[in-house]
């Protein structure tokens, strides 16, 4: 580590809670969320009924809505490649239906690129080229048939484009394609999209035919259109390029002109708009590549949960990358804040929709009573609220701390699991944390300090790996006791309803049930019998309290801190002032050797931490804690 890192570590540890506060938590962050209504569709055909995707897409076409068809029937394509039946079904019953024929026809490209992969091409075996290229041949009829069924749809042309690059259709067939799909409509996004792919490097283009026809594109688009960021994606790829960039780079004036547009375009969005996260994405994206961290936090901002497959699958899991990436954000600019200087706030937008909805709502079920819990996270850095759960398990959750205390702000980002990963350690019992979104279920068991086990269901997701779920469910059963682990495979391969399926889990464990309300209110078990709260300790108060409390006490709230009076301020003002100078003195003077300015140095330090210290003290909870039974 370069010592600069290592002397803006505290830096980090003071600002890095504030910047970006008022970002959603990585749970809340959700891979190309659809709508509530393509929500339901998508859960529906998943379940075997097409009836709300015919319906959904029947809406589009008879209202002229290109974009969001296009959006919709790329979702249910994907879909169908893990559940195919119910598309089967919607074709034998209606064959020439123009929004079935239109699925299956994006089928069979999603389905082509599923066994080629994105990789590069000298990456790609022989014998997936030969199957790629054979599924993209029965894709033509079927693509032509749904051209034929609704010839002022743009969405099978887009579907061609994509098409002809696999096939490395020669450029007059693309501009055939390109020229039919503009006659349909000029300025749809996904036509332009697969067109700028066929013309980048990667492809059959080159940079500058690229960075052409996306500025061409955009200089033609109407105020407020998504194709204003095209020249965006074109920075994208262009950073991706694997090759040697010239100093000074020849597009460095380019890709500043598509920032700066994309910008002014994601200003005509409000923050959080699910239409505006793709080419928000991609703006994040380029600014961070370009280190302007202050406009990459605006940009994450504006996209709150909405995080997109592309451009981040081109480094890695996408879902990670966009966290990473939001995240060393924050650390940079921590970094650029010196240590006495006040933390940035927030800008005052009011409660973002995550906050209100889409916030994760957490819980663990710990295997053991109230009581063994509280004096097991007696030093976990968070205030816990406990319940009983039957006679032989507790419901814990996280009661909301105005101050986040430093332990807390080493830990992983979920308070919850790092909570359970403490008070689990050393102890017989298992916990199993649990966290809901709208769009995802997920578990986190914790058993003597580690990770055991952890699975997610999405609402579109394909069913888990076979191999996988059966891992998992084998270390369920071992923890939990259970002989027969093939039932809890089952539902970790389950599909479609992620909170239905969470609580089946439960209940295949023998938990108890989730208790009324879970998934909506952030605090559930204030109202429960016997619930109590467990008050955040510092660390050697912590230590002091497990020594002291008795066995089957809970450990009782500390003592709030009286408030100081004034005398009390004064005299503490006025030390450090006078130690600060002494300090300053003794550093200047070079007769004063090291020894004698270091120990003198560390007593303004010490009169400025009760300072502090006295300055954020705050009540612990957001609720008071309820009477000693």
């Amino acid at each position: 580590m370069r010592l600069t890192a290592l002397f803006t570590i505290p830096r980090v540890l003071r600002h890095s809670d504030a910047i970006g506060a008022d970002l959603p938590p990585d749970d809340a962050v959700v891979l190309d969320a659809p709508d509530s209504t393509l929500r339901a569709a998508l859960a529906a055909a998943t379940a075997g009924d097409h009836g709300p995707a015919a319906e959904l897409l029947a809406g589009t076409r008879r209202h002229a809505q290109w974009e969001r068809r296009d959006t919709c029937v790329s979702r249910l394509a994907r879909a169908s490649l893990h559940h195919p039946g119910w598309l089967d079904s919607w074709l034998e019953e209606s064959p020439q239906d123009p929004d079935a024929v239109l699925v299956k026809a994006d089928q069979y490209v999603n389905q082509a690129w599923q066994i080629r992969t994105g990789a590069r091409a000298k990456h790609v075996e022989a014998d997936q080229f030969r199957a790629f290229h054979a599924v993209l041949r029965d894709a033509v009829p079927v693509i032509s048939a749904a051209a034929e069924l609704n010839p002022d749809d743009p969405v099978p042309w887009r579907i061609a484009l994509t098409q002809a690059r696999g096939i490395q259709a020669p450029r007059e067939v693309f501009d055939t394609y390109l020229a039919e799909a503009n006659a349909r409509d000029p300025h749809h996004e996904g036509c332009h999209v697969q067109a700028l792919q066929y013309l980048c490097a990667k492809w059959y283009g080159s940079h500058e035919e690229m960075f052409a026809f996306a500025e061409r594109a955009a200089g033609q688009a109407p105020p407020g259109s998504r194709l204003h960021a095209l020249p965006l994606q074109a920075v994208v790829e262009y950073l991706i390029a694997d090759e040697e960039t010239p100093d000074p780079d020849p597009y460095t004036p380019r890709a500043e002109a598509a920032v700066t547009r994309a910008q002014a375009l994601s200003d005509s969005y409000a923050p959080g708009d699910r239409e505006a996260a793709g080419f928000r994405n991609h703006l994040a994206l380029v600014l961070w590549s370009m280190s302007r961290y202050e406009e990459a936090l605006t940009a994450f901002r504006g996209i709150g949960v909405h995080a997109t497959t592309f451009p981040w699958t081109y480094f890695g899991d996408p879902r990670e990358e966009f966290l990473e990436a939001r995240s060393d954000t924050r650390v940079e600019l921590a970094m650029r804040i010196p240590f006495f200087r006040a933390s940035p706030t927030a800008p005052a937008t009011g409660a973002p929709d995550w906050e209100r909805e889409l916030a994760p709502r957490s819980l663990a079920i710990a295997s053991t009573g109230p009581t063994e819990v509280a004096q097991a996270a007696l030093i976990c850095g968070h205030s816990l609220r406990t319940a009983p759960a039957g006679s032989a398990h507790t419901y814990v959750e996280i009661v909301p701390d105005p101050v986040r205390g430093k332990r807390a702000a080493l830990l992983p980002e979920d308070p919850l699991t790092s909570a359970a990963d403490n008070f689990t350690t050393a102890e017989d019992w298992p916990a199993l944390v649990l966290h809901r979104t709208p769009e995802r279920s997920s578990f986190t068991l914790m058993h003597r300090g580690r990770k055991v086990a952890d699975h997610t269901w999405e609402t579109a997701a394909p069913a888990t790996d076979h191999a996988e779920a059966t891992a998992t469910a084998g270390a369920l059963a071992r923890v939990y006791g259970l002989t027969d682990p093939r039932p809890l495979a089952h539902l970790l391969r389950a599909t479609g309803d992620p909170a239905r399926h969470q609580g089946e889990l439960v209940a295949a464990l023998g938990l108890p049930p989730l208790p009324e309300g879970y998934g909506g209110e952030q605090e559930i078990l204030a109202g429960l019998p016997g619930a109590q709260v467990l008050a955040r300790r510092g660390f050697l108060a912590g230590m002091r309290d497990t020594m002291t409390t008795k066995d089957g006490v809970h450990p009782e709230t500390p003592p709030p801190d009286e408030p100081h009076p004034a005398r009390w301020w004064l005299l503490r003002t006025a030390a450090l002032l006078l130690f600060t100078a002494a300090a300053v003195y003794a550093w200047w003077t070079p007769d004063i050797g090291w020894f004698r300015s270091t120990v003198t140095s560390a007593v303004p330090l010490y009169v400025a931490g009760k300072l502090i210290r006295a300055l954020r003290r705050r009540p612990v909870s957001s609720s008071p804690p309820p009477e000693a039974s």
